[in-house]
């Protein structure tokens, strides 16, 4: 999925670069990622630790991001395969993986699904199957470590995102970065379709985040976040047919407008996605 603001790039201040935070950035006196909420300091108290100052985050083209980070990096991407939406992402060219193998200078597919993972290769991929929350499986691979690891929109999926974060260190060089794409579960459009009691969300997703809890996750895993950026997603399209699903695309297509009216005043994280850069902090 791309959005329509001009691309904006990880690093270059003039590009509107992504601004560093961590998930202890919260109000005064709230407790770090992994601390209880201290006892007796009275309810008010307790109510304040749970509001987190959310950071600056520019919103960014999502794949013109992703592709200026992997440039001239030895790249992994992780759910490469894009189950389900191949032939949306080749009419569209808005298949990730082959805007950052123009852009990287090595690249490697990761991916649980066999189907996907030979189509790739026979396009002259390099690709492997694994599940990459088992970490005997990545290490079974014995290839290179990376520069960068790219999840994109992988996490989300996940029975155990925790598991999934850990083994990814096998395949990571010293010094070297991941970047999580997500959905945002306060993005406006979920928000707006919980006023005519829907939700917006794939059938396959078992969990949403918000900047909160994934940072927090990241570092409780061994990550430490540097920098976080925000993406509005296009509308896929549709067979739609009957006027209530014509309404349902008018309506995530004006919901997204407002997004992305929003995060230009500076409401960034109104937008429906997250990236989120961390590197090993061991």
């Amino acid at each position: 999925m791309t959005s329509e603001p001009t691309p904006q790039t990880p690093g270059g201040t003039a590009a509107g670069a992504p601004i560093p935070a961590t998930a202890s950035e919260t109000v005064p006196n709230s407790p770090v990622p992994g601390s209880a909420v201290p006892d007796g300091s009275g309810m008010a108290n307790n109510q304040l630790q749970m509001v987190h100052r959310l950071p600056k985050a520019p919103l960014v083209d999502r794949i013109a991001h992703l592709t200026a980070a992997a440039t001239g990096r030895r790249v992994i991407h992780l759910g490469f395969a894009d189950a389900g939406f191949r032939d949306m992402q080749a009419r569209s060219d808005s298949w990730l993986h082959e805007h950052l193998d123009r852009a990287s200078s090595s690249l490697v597919g990761i991916d649980i699904e066999d189907e996907g993972v030979e189509l790739a290769r026979s396009r002259g991929y390099e690709a492997y199957q694994a599940n990459a929350c088992r970490v005997e499986e990545l290490e079974a691979l014995a290839i290179e470590p990376a520069d960068l690891i790219i999840a994109g929109e992988v996490i989300e999926h996940l029975e155990d995102p925790g598991a999934f974060l850990r083994a990814l260190s096998v395949l990571i060089k010293p010094g070297g970065e991941l970047i999580v794409t997500t959905p945002n579960s306060h993005g406006l459009i979920n928000i707006a379709a919980t006023l005519v009691n829907r939700e917006i969300n794939h059938p396959d997703h078992l969990v949403m985040y918000t900047w909160r809890t994934l940072t927090t996750l990241l570092e409780r895993t061994g990550w430490t976040v540097s920098n976080s950026a925000t993406y509005v997603a296009a509308v896929k399209e549709t067979d739609a047919d009957t006027p209530a699903e014509k309404a349902m695309v008018i309506g995530a297509k004006l919901a997204l407008a407002v997004e992305r009216g929003l995060s230009r005043l500076g409401a960034n994280f109104a937008a429906d996605g997250l990236i989120i850069h961390a590197t090993r902090t061991n």
